[in-house]
């Protein structure tokens, strides 16, 4: 035991271990990797150490923030697993409109605490989600296509490297690693300990509108919400959702608008939206209706509770609609059971920027949502998650490190110039491989990953 580490390092084999590989893990369906050790960091110097013991063991490194991965990417075979979720400050200064947050501090945490200061942040969609792991893949949350997403809004970062030592890095004094920081997700060669963030004034109001459709209007609904969205204000959030709905015996298509009111009026924000040729035909509609990110949270969590077991995955697109409609017919078309749904996210893009790497992105995000409880029904719920998007292959321009399973759908999350600029900053930062970068397919332990080696 070395005493810079003591009572923060697990050992495989010690009598807390397996508490603490579980409790890394939010998603109920739990991977059998398992880390050759886990320190449970509570201060930066911790995570010094831990890196320092990595290497003086021969160990990678896995990353723990919040532990809201659904593949539990951080938790690696015979890796030192280091769990930042103790490392959870928040810190606003309102003169200047920025934000010091850990990455282990919750996007429900961080919003009641910039809430207090009259100031917003386009937090994570669960309220559970921890800043870490959502920054550094992207950060698609509440209102991030006005806002944009939250990547976008990191101002600097401390980081600690592969020999240890802590950095202040932002544009001027490290533009290589900010550029990294900017959406390498999983692929990143260090370890950040804090962000700092731009904020953004509190809305004036926040509403939320639903409408529900039958069946049959499906494809109308949701084509007419991709080719209506250059419309659309970005102070929208607009999504669909195909799903059960209880009291129904069969699928409904909901369209879902959030309305952040800053500059913009109601009106101006809902125009588009309430202009749905299909309005007449809802089987019900809820309009404007105040609301909140504490309350939108509430909503979410709700319908994907932790412990349950969930598989995630999704296909960026900006196809001609009839093309992406096609492609997910057979998707549509078999939602599993009632916990599961298709979430249609209507983004619009971001240009890709120079001091970003975040890059992978298109109109719309098509993402099956399987959720469910038995372990019986896991090959039959991955299988409808990730092998139903092998249809997208003509059309599909990658994913999003916060849903895609690589190690059982290989895809990519950033445009190949960046992946390839990022390989090499990886031989100047990190030229042992001591971090663990993105899964492979041999490191599946799902049950879809055994069914596929097995063919």
């Amino acid at each position: 035991m070395i005493v810079e580490l003591d009572g923060r390092l697990l050992r495989r084999g010690d009598a807390a271990y397996e508490d603490a590989r579980i409790d890394a893990i939010w998603n109920g369906r739990a991977t059998t990797r398992e880390p050759a050790a886990i320190v449970r960091a509570r201060t930066i110097e911790d995570v010094q150490a831990a890196v320092r013991y990595a290497a003086r063991e021969g160990l990678r490194i896995g990353i723990r923030s919040g532990g809201h991965s659904f593949v539990a990417t951080g938790v690696r075979q015979d890796a030192l697993l280091i769990d930042l979720s103790a490392l959870n400050s928040i810190e606003v200064d309102t003169a200047t409109r920025q934000a010091r947050v850990q990455p282990g501090a919750r996007a429900g945490e961080a919003n009641a605490v910039l809430d207090k200061h009259g100031l917003v942040f386009p937090v994570g969609h669960y309220p559970t989600v921890g800043l870490g792991g959502f920054l550094i893949g992207g950060g698609y949350g509440w209102n991030s296509r006005k806002l944009g997403p939250g990547v976008l809004n990191i101002i600097a970062a401390d980081i600690v490297l592969a020999d240890g030592s802590l950095v202040h890095a932002d544009d001027e004094s490290h533009p290589d690693l900010m550029w990294a920081v900017r959406g390498a997700g999983p692929g990143f060669f260090g370890v950040v300990v804090c962000y700092h963030l731009r904020v953004h004034p509190a809305y004036s109001q926040v509403l939320r509108s639903v409408m529900t459709f039958p069946e049959e209007l499906r494809d109308q609904v949701l084509a007419w919400s991709y080719e209506v969205l250059p419309e659309t204000s970005r102070s929208l959030e607009i999504a669909g959702k195909t799903m059960w709905q209880p009291g129904i015996d069969r699928p409904v298509t909901m369209l879902i608008g959030v309305g952040f009111v800053a500059d913009e009026s109601a009106d101006e924000i809902y125009r588009a939206f309430e202009s749905c040729p299909f309005r007449d035909d809802a089987l019900s509609l809820s309009e404007r209706v105040p609301s909140s990110i504490a309350d939108l949270h509430a909503v979410a969590e709700a319908g994907m509770p932790k412990g349950w077991r969930y598989a995630l995955d999704g296909v960026w697109t900006s196809a001609p609609v009839a093309e992406v409609l096609d492609a997910g017919r057979s998707t549509l078309a078999s939602v599993p059971n009632a916990d599961s749904f298709l979430f249609w996210m209507l983004w619009g893009g971001y240009p890709t920027r120079e001091d970003a790497c975040w890059s992978t992105q298109g109109h719309l995000y098509f993402s099956p949502n399987s959720v469910w409880t038995d372990p019986a029904d896991d090959l039959r719920m991955e299988q409808w998650a990730h092998s139903s998007l092998d249809a997208f292959a003509e059309i599909d321009l990658g994913g999003q490190f916060s849903d895609c399973n690589a190690a059982d759908r290989p895809t990519h999350g950033l445009e190949p110039e960046q992946a390839a600029r990022l390989e090499k900053l990886r031989e100047v930062y990190d030229p042992d491989r001591r971090f663990v970068s993105y899964l492979r397919p041999e490191e599946s332990t799902t049950a879809l990953g055994r069914h596929l080696r097995s063919r």
